[in-house]
């Protein structure tokens, strides 16, 4: 009996001592990994806020930096270089740096449809695209967006002859509201038409997908083509649909998390622009609709901006994941 009584006890000593040895053992450092935005932090990046505010990043052994660009031109040309891991970048743009060489792939979305649009002012008297004949439109970026204007203009019988294009620059509402222009391209529906609002105007919205646009993603996210088989980005992925599913579920909860981060950001115009971005973040942020994506390039192709569709293979992937 004493025996053993003094075999348990020499047990449990073992047990405890490797307790204390596992205890002692530093915890597994994380995978760190940087994301650098496509713009400064606002409500379109909703989701990687909300899984790195949740841990779920964490959670997959992932340390997630998400920088804001000095340049928002910068994040694809950084990570086609290897100088960062993922870039938050545009599906158009993305199909415009394939037709280029740039060794990037999409390997999931942010938001699945477009934001972009063309505004007017509800008192200029814009009723429909066949109103803006001889009207001056704003725009911000050339090239895309002449294309984008100019597939609009020809659903509506109109050419972008029809048109005087006078470059803004980035102060789209500004313009509007000084009567520079009578209508903006690229005004983003999320935020613009909002900031109309609180300045104490209505802002009337056409959007590209009703008016000769084929649907594509507005924000996706890119990996270095070379790097595709690194194993933090399906972890990084699955972190991201948790967050967009936890960011629907709970918008206001993940609100509060959100200001907390970024608490500059608490104000009418980001509350406002993340009610109209709740819907439009993709449920499953890794899947890829190939379809899609190739029709997309074919009205970039017709449009003059690529002179042959790439094989999409060499541009966007659905990585497998467990």
């Amino acid at each position: 009996m004493l025996t053993r009584r003094l075999s348990r006890l020499a047990c449990a000593a073992v047990a405890a001592a490797g307790l204390g040895l596992a205890a002692a053992a530093p915890a597994a450092a994380a995978d760190k990994l940087t994301v650098l935005l496509d713009w400064f932090v606002n409500p379109d990046h909703a989701p990687l806020v909300v899984a790195q505010q949740k841990g779920f990043f964490a959670e997959r052994g992932l340390e997630v930096d998400l920088v804001a660009p000095a340049d928002p031109n910068d994040p694809p040309k950084l990570v086609a270089a290897g100088r960062a891991d993922i870039a938050v970048g545009y599906q158009p743009q993305l199909h415009l740096q394939a037709a280029e060489g740039l060794p990037l792939k999409r390997i999931g979305t942010l938001v699945a449809t477009p934001l972009n649009s063309l505004v007017t002012l509800q008192e200029s008297g814009i009723d429909s695209l066949a109103d803006l004949k001889g009207k001056k439109v704003g725009f911000s970026v050339g090239g895309f967006e002449d294309a984008l204007l100019g597939a609009m203009l020809a659903s509506a019988g109109l050419g972008l002859k029809d048109v005087e294009l006078v470059n803004v620059n980035f102060a789209l509402s500004p313009a509007l509201l000084s009567g520079q222009v009578d209508a903006v391209i690229g005004a983003f529906r999320n935020f613009e038409l909002n900031q109309l609002s609180i300045e104490g105007h209505t802002g009337v919205a056409f959007y590209p997908e009703e008016h000769g646009v084929p649907p594509y993603d507005e924000l996706v996210l890119l990996a270095n083509a070379e790097r595709i088989a690194d194993p933090r980005l399906p972890r990084f992925l699955d972190a991201v649909e948790q967050g967009t599913h936890y960011l629907l579920n709970h918008p206001e909860e993940s609100w509060q998390l959100f200001i907390k981060a970024y608490p500059d950001l608490n104000d009418e115009l980001n509350r406002r622009a993340w009610a109209d971005t709740l819907p439009r973040f993709d449920l499953t942020p890794a899947a890829l609709d190939s379809a899609r994506y190739r029709r997309f390039a074919a009205f970039l192709q017709a449009q003059g901006l690529i002179a042959a569709q790439p094989e999409l293979s060499r541009y966007a992937v659905e990585l497998p994941r467990e």
